[in-house]
């Protein structure tokens, strides 16, 4: 355990984001007050009366408007997949006070990485200041190993059968970059990048674990339909949530071609995708019945139901 997380385990009780758990609920929030003091006493029993009357549906989602919803406790083994400049990765570390985070980008090296995102340098420094917490280079999401242990039982030989070991799997925003000015043949490749990064994620998780995957809303993102596509690689959509980027201090979305830059060369400028809306995905394996593996047992939902009644707003 770093020294960061050590010094920040107290603070981290007062955070008041919702965190999702492994069977899919998340932290109960806090109830406010919504008595008002008022010497008429009618006046009284007419605002108990409206908030009594106020339907538990509407309380959730005035909730779910104001509290980001955070995937992870600070506790998990997480795997970040294209991390691109790596601020995702450290503001998990050093806002979130994850202790165990591997972030990976497809750039080969630190300096091609640098090259793309100069601002970098600091990101990568925060990562591995805390101990369990690593860069990886040249991870190719469509290609990328299992992160699995091998289960070797004492005196005996090693085992070929391996187990994944990542509670969450994270990729933001998955794009393969300016392909084709087409927009089906750039929808077609975005659609086979996340088949190729479902099929070699899978072997990761560990029990329970999720896959976590953040799309901009709007087409032509829509067009990829994500949810089939992960129906058809063997996960099932568990729920889905609203992105906020805010709830990630010193988080910066980061184009696939690197950093804007003028004539001159200088970096400034640019479009500002943590300013667009976006949302969040979260699979889990099937079990043998295609059921979600980590989801509670005896309520069965159409797949109308899975698609529309999880979604936080």
């Amino acid at each position: 355990m770093g020294k960061r997380r050590k010094l920040a385990q107290g603070a981290r009780l007062n955070k008041p984001a919702k965190r999702l758990h492994a069977n899919g609920s998340v932290n109960p929030p806090q109830r406010q007050n919504n008595n008002i003091t008022n010497t008429n006493t009618n006046a009284n029993n007419n605002n108990k009366a409206n908030n009594s009357a106020t339907p538990p549906q509407q309380k959730k989602q005035q909730q779910r408007h104001t509290e980001p919803t955070i995937p992870f406790s600070p506790e998990d083994k997480i795997l970040l997949v294209g991390d691109g400049d790596l601020s995702f990765a450290a503001s998990l570390v050093e806002h979130h006070y994850c202790a165990d985070v591997t972030a990976t980008v497809f750039e080969r090296t630190r300096e091609e990485l640098l090259e793309k995102y100069p601002h970098a340098a600091e990101n990568i420094a925060k990562i591995e200041e805390e101990e369990g917490c690593r860069v990886l280079f040249g991870v190719d999401a469509t290609k990328m190993a299992p992160f699995t242990t091998n289960n070797k039982p004492s005196g005996r030989k090693a085992s070929s059968h391996s187990e994944g070991v990542m509670d969450h799997i994270i990729f933001n925003f998955p794009h393969v970059g300016g392909k084709s000015t087409d927009v089906n043949r750039q929808v077609r490749y975005n659609q086979e990048l996340l088949v190729s990064f479902f099929k070699r994620a899978i072997p990761s998780l560990a029990p329970g674990g999720t896959i976590v995957v953040t799309l901009f809303e709007g087409e032509p993102y829509t067009l990829w339909n994500i949810r089939d596509l992960a129906r058809h690689s063997g996960l099932q959509v568990e729920r889905s949530f609203r992105f906020q980027a805010g709830a990630y201090p010193g988080y910066h979305h980061a184009r696939t071609l690197g950093v804007v830059r003028n004539r001159d060369g200088e970096v400034g400028g640019g479009w500002k995708g943590e300013d667009r809306a976006a949302r969040s995905y979260v699979f889990v394996k099937k079990d043998v019945n295609g059921q979600p593996s980590g989801a509670q047992r005896g309520t069965k939902r159409s797949r109308k139901q899975d698609d529309d009644s999880s979604d936080d707003e």
